[in-house]
């Protein structure tokens, strides 16, 4: 549990452990940075696509690129219009997939409605799909072969791991069932080793509360500002925050992080949460991806 100066033991027991994603991800970076030095600095690339002037997306590939460089990682970032072309879009994509020199690729979400962006991410070579979305990359993560997982329910992982969270034997809901986020996590937390009971929930789902209430980890997935929040928690479950909701309040999570903060025994705060990993998980992949492709890294 967490110290909070000027309060009783009593009221200590009460406040939960904040799994902070900021600090893992720093840890991370430089663990890979640690790896990269000890392997004699060999040349590992990730390169983002960026198309249009989306001002997250731009912010988001910037922090990509500034934490790959902390890695000992070169990056190259690659831009475009937001009124590109189809085939522009995919010949871009189709000669970094070509190129050698590049070990990992990633296509920074969303695209431009204009584009197919299906047709764009199956350009995508399976060794060199970073952000783990290709219809390969999650058919090698379903049969349990070697690839790259996506980025934030690796994440998600990596947070339960660092803080002890005990997965085995316990049972997980993951409210969300995107490719992205939901099944891919629930397919990770099931996996041997780690052992726990994933159920997924969606917008379809009934008795959501009760159902959360039965889970020792409550993974918020959909997106929905606040819509967990004490009536799905029971004493001592550990929540983690993947949703995001710009509001007039500035950004917020699936979890109503001040109604459960006196339940909950761990939780993943909005910011600061699951965010930071997703990068962290980001430069992970770029290494191991380096490796699938022969690069020798200790």
């Amino acid at each position: 549990m967490t110290t909070v100066p000027g309060t009783s033991p009593q009221q200590e027991s009460q406040k939960p452990l904040v799994m902070d994603g900021n600090a893992l991800r720093d840890l991370i970076v430089e663990q890979i940075g640690a790896r990269v030095a000890a392997a004699g600095n060999p040349h590992i690339c990730l390169a983002t696509v960026l198309i249009g002037e989306d001002g997250p997306s731009q912010t988001y590939v910037r922090n990509k690129h500034k934490f790959a460089a902390k890695a000992g990682l070169v990056s190259r970032n690659e831009t475009m219009p937001a009124n590109c072309t189809q085939s522009e879009a995919e010949a871009l994509v189709a000669s970094l997939a070509a190129d050698p020199s590049v070990h990992g690729i990633l296509v920074q979400q969303p695209l431009p409605s204009h584009l197919n962006n299906d047709a764009v991410l199956a350009l995508l070579p399976a060794d060199k799909d970073v952000d783990g979305l290709t219809a390969e990359s999650l058919g090698r993560l379903v049969r349990g072969e070697p690839g790259l997982v996506p980025c934030t329910p690796l994440g998600v992982l990596r947070l339960l791991e660092h803080y002890g969270i005990a997965t085995a034997g316990k049972h997980a809901v993951i409210v969300g069932r995107s490719t992205l986020v939901g099944t891919p996590l629930a397919i990770l937390l099931s996996r041997k080793g780690v052992d726990a009971t994933a159920t997924i929930a969606h917008s379809r789902t009934s008795n959501l509360a009760e159902l959360c209430r039965s889970a020792d980890i409550v993974i918020g997935a959909s997106g929905q500002a606040g819509m967990i929040g004490k009536d799905h928690c029971k004493p001592g479950a550990t929540l983690i925050d993947v949703g995001i909701s710009r509001t007039e309040k500035g950004i917020v999570g699936d979890i109503d992080f001040e109604a459960v903060q006196n339940i909950a025994g761990a939780i993943t705060p909005m910011p600061g949460g699951t965010g930071p990993m997703t990068i962290a998980c980001l430069l992970e992949n770029t290494l191991t991806a380096a490796a699938l492709q022969g690069v020798k890294i200790s």
